[in-house]
């Protein structure tokens, strides 16, 4: 079989010194077998990383891989991809460093099994080299811990907000009560709306919170995970209208969340933060490391020993008047289904 290679100049000239150049370098021992091997573009090593993997890409992951893929860098052929490309394109990103550093952390992902995978020549060394350089720099960066929690005024408008719009729209998701549950059941946007009725333990106090987040690992990774009192009684509250308990889309509860802030110019808050809120209002009524785990599902008390500064201010949400609005006590969801 004859090995060709293709490759588009302006000038002839240069055409022909890349013909000389490359004539040169095949003629060396084992050089024209290692050119035979393959080497696609980094978009289609992506590509198959996307399809073959196991595990649960995830929205964010997979979004971020596309963009790759659709940048210059992605239509370069894996050979030519060395720790000067990996950094130059970090530096066209033109986004902060806590940003650039997850779009290189999942194009690592690729290069790690790239090679030894399928034989595609993606240098992990040269991605480490480049990692290290850009960490310097300060091209890339950790991300910053938020520490944002809302007051119980903005937690009041935000909430009179969104039982103003159900009034008007009565088919919306109800996200006053979608709110309150991040809140106090401590649980992600996905989460919340992949748990299913048959997940709840109401007589344990307890949700089975399947395929939880976490660094190694996230299909399986089912946790039964501790709710607080205010946690069930809005899970009881919620009509039988799905498998799920809340059956609305991520995208579309998170768009209304940020859209409400917006709109009442409460700045720089979160859905997410409101897990923080819950994790850190556990701290003040006292718990411990171990008793608050049991609630947020953290498997490793690493994260949480940030919050042990919190000095024990008793329950701020004692007596609170949304629970009583979001989940009455004579509130069943099953008969008002």
């Amino acid at each position: 079989m004859v090995h060709t290679e293709a490759k588009t100049f302006d000038r002839k000239p240069a055409a022909q010194a890349w013909i000389d150049k490359r004539e040169r370098e095949l003629a060396q021992p084992g050089a024209l077998e290692s050119a035979k091997k393959e080497d696609p573009p980094l978009a289609d090593a992506i590509d198959r990383y996307i399809r073959e993997s196991k595990r649960d890409i995830g929205r964010t992951k997979k979004q971020v891989l596309d963009a790759i893929s659709a940048a210059a860098i992605g239509k370069m052929r894996c050979s030519e991809i060395g720790s000067q490309q990996v950094l130059q394109f970090a530096q066209s990103l033109n986004v902060k460093p806590q940003t650039a550093a997850n779009y290189i952390s999942h194009l690592a992902a690729v290069f790690r099994i790239a090679r030894p995978a399928w034989g595609y020549p993606l240098d992990m060394q040269a991605m480490d080299d480049a990692r290290a350089v850009m960490t310097k720099l300060g091209t890339t960066a950790r991300s910053e811990k938020r520490s944002r929690r809302p007051t119980l005024e903005e937690l009041d408008r935000i909430l009179t907000h969104f039982q103003t719009v159900r009034k008007r729209r009565p088919d919306s998701a109800p996200m006053a009560a979608l709110a309150a549950f991040a809140l106090f059941s401590t649980r992600r946007l996905e989460e919340m709306c992949r748990i299913e009725w048959r997940d709840f333990d109401e007589e344990g106090g307890r949700v089975l919170v399947r395929d939880m987040k976490n660094p190694g690992q996230k299909i399986g990774n089912d946790i039964w995970c501790d709710l607080v009192p205010e946690a069930v009684r809005i899970v009881k509250a919620q009509p039988r209208l799905d498998d799920r308990i809340f059956p609305y889309g991520t995208d579309a509860v998170g768009m209304a969340f940020t859209r409400a802030c917006q709109f009442l110019e409460i700045e720089d808050l979160h859905l997410h933060d409101l897990r923080h809120e819950g994790t850190s209002r556990l701290f003040e009524m006292g718990w411990n490391i171990p008793h608050v785990a049991a609630v947020t599902g953290h498997r490793s008390w690493t994260s949480l020993k940030r919050y042990t500064h919190i000095r024990q201010t008793g329950d701020k949400f004692a007596g609170w008047k949304w629970i009583d609005i979001i989940a009455p006590q004579n509130a069943n969801g099953d008969r008002n289904g």
